[in-house]
């Protein structure tokens, strides 16, 4: 788990894909830890704490062809 602090004019769609390289769930996951954000807004001024949990990857399903 690492705390990121913003600088000014930081948006959390970047912050996500400049640390774990896509935001496809993510972003989900890391307003889950840091539901405070929700009220500051889509811009961040510089200072806020965000907390960028450390997130287990998820085993790719099986797939089955029916027909070859």
């Amino acid at each position: 788990m690492i705390t990121y602090i913003t600088k000014d004019s930081d948006v959390l769609d970047f912050i996500c894909w400049k640390y774990y390289g896509k935001t496809s769930g993510i972003l989900e996951k890391v307003l889950e830890a840091n539901r405070h954000l929700a009220e500051l807004g889509a811009i961040f001024s510089a200072g806020v704490k965000i907390v960028l949990p450390d997130l287990v990857q998820e085993e790719e399903a099986e797939s089955v062809k029916l027909w070859s």
